[in-house]
């Protein structure tokens, strides 16, 4: 390696680690905001901390790779054009490409190894990062009870709380508790209401005490005999204070490295992706074909098929199908017409949410797998936005290549969410979505590297005065 590649390469790649590392770090104290709820008031060890932040730091790296490539790109680029170290070199015949060389094979080894994060990294760590958010939330019981929603605690009790006050969340204010019956666990006979309520326990206490103040029991009494059941029998008491223990054994006894049963599309790795996009292509055609086999049944049609038509009871003329069959069989027709046409129009309602739930994720499944494919080619692409650009405008440092930097990323981002978002309902398809804002950027790539390369500007005033002059001398002419 020349001196000069070797002197390009290095001055890119110290911009380019200083430019990661800052952006890395805002992009992670952005997450901490977000997901500051599942983490705050929860007696959590500083290193199930650390390790929340580490599995999801990797499924950052998408947002943060392609921003890195064209700040760095823009500020080491603009700053040798500044310097008129780019002048230097075209001095000495060295041209914009040449001058590219080092820092194009690194892009490119960089897009590759990115393809392989994507592929391999940002699922695992997407797998572990879903586990942990889940063992976290189940990791102290009394932030399981959420305000203004019935939050599960045991298998027993729901409870609905309308505010919650104290150092630790442990008085309440309107509660609602519905306890099932531990003989008929699938319903809910007992409500209790109360005014306010204190949850207590002791350290290392596997029983969690809730002690309500000024409220009513009601419990619906369950008989056997269906005369008693009619009149719907229920008892009420109210009460001054009322204490429930709840056992606390499973909750406390969380894992919070244990593996739960969950997927989704972000954690397959590409030839995974492709196996759950066939089947899901496969259960949807199937599904489809069912239920388009089950309409035609319900419609009732082959229930006429054995149905003989006499020649010569049809009359000459008729105004409707109807009159060629006896008014016994017209009337079961008309009837039944109408009742397969109001089960018909309730089977497509309901069935419309689920085929749209199901075209959502396999659209969604395909975005993921072309997610992995674009990371790399948007490194690329972006460095060739970036480096012309900034011999083009020769600017170096934190301040117009950033603002630059970041408009462009964020149109290029926020085409790709828009894409995205109507892909997933099927406006667009998944593979143009996803390509989409690559695809933009790439004949702007084309444009400004060769106006970099012929010395030539974003945009020519000089050149653009001169032909309106020279179009309103026409027009003088022309009068």
């Amino acid at each position: 390696m020349k001196i000069l590649d070797r002197y390009i390469l290095v001055t890119f790649l110290k911009t380019f680690i200083s430019v990661f590392i800052i952006l890395m770090f805002i992009f992670v104290l952005q997450t901490i905001w977000l997901y500051i709820s599942e983490l705050a008031g929860k007696d959590l060890d500083f290193w199930i901390v650390m390790k929340f932040l580490w599995f999801v730091s990797p499924r950052l790296i998408p947002l943060v790779l392609p921003l890195t490539v064209l700040v760095t790109s823009l500020m080491v680029f603009g700053s040798f054009a500044e310097k008129y170290e780019f002048a230097a070199m075209k001095s000495t015949g060295i041209s914009l490409q040449r001058a590219m060389g080092s820092v194009i094979g690194f892009i490119g080894i960089l897009a590759i190894t990115a393809f392989f994060f994507a592929n391999n990294v940002i699922p695992y760590s997407e797998y572990k990062w879903q586990n942990l958010r889940r063992n976290i939330s189940q990791f102290k019981p009394s932030m399981v009870i959420a305000e203004g929603q019935f939050s599960q605690i045991g298998d027993l009790f729901n409870i609905k709380v309308e505010k919650k006050t104290g150092d630790r969340g442990q008085f309440l204010e309107d509660v609602v508790i519905h306890k099932k019956n531990e003989d008929r666990p699938t319903g809910n006979f007992t409500v209790i209401i109360a005014n306010k309520g204190e949850l207590a326990s002791e350290e290392g206490s596997n029983t969690l005490s809730l002690i309500l103040k000024e409220g009513n029991y009601y419990e619906e009494i369950q008989s056997k005999k269906p005369a008693t059941k009619k009149r719907q029998p229920f008892a009420k008491s109210y009460f001054e204070e009322y204490s429930i223990n709840i056992d606390l054994t499973e909750l406390n006894e969380k894992d919070i490295d244990k593996d739960n049963n969950i997927d989704n599309q972000n954690m397959y790795n590409s030839s995974e992706l492709r196996v759950e996009i066939d089947s899901l292509s496969k259960s949807y055609s199937k599904d489809i074909e069912s239920y388009t086999k089950n309409m035609y049944y319900r419609s009732g049609i082959e229930k006429f098929n054995d149905i003989k038509v006499d020649d010569s009871s049809v009359p000459p003329a008729i105004n409707s199908i109807l009159e060629i069959y006896n008014p016994t069989h017209q009337h079961q027709i008309i009837k039944l017409a109408l009742n397969n046409a109001k089960g018909t129009v309730q089977a497509i309602d309901a069935k419309k949410v689920e085929f749209r739930n199901k075209t959502k994720r396999l659209n969604k499944t395909e975005i993921a797998l072309h997610e992995k494919y674009v990371l790399g080619f948007a490194c690329i692409i972006l460095f060739f936005v970036g480096a012309p650009l900034g011999a083009i405008i020769r600017k170096g440092g934190m301040g117009l290549p950033m603002v630059v930097a970041i408009l462009l990323f964020l149109t290029y981002h926020f085409i790709g969410i828009f894409a995205k978002n109507s892909a997933e309902d099927g406006t667009m398809h998944p593979f143009i979505a996803t390509w989409l804002s690559t695809a933009i950027m790439f004949p702007l790539s084309i444009w400004l590297t060769y106006r970099a390369t012929t010395d030539q500007g974003i945009f020519d005033f000089d050149s653009f005065i001169q032909r309106i002059g020279r179009l309103f001398n026409l027009v003088k002419k022309k009068k």
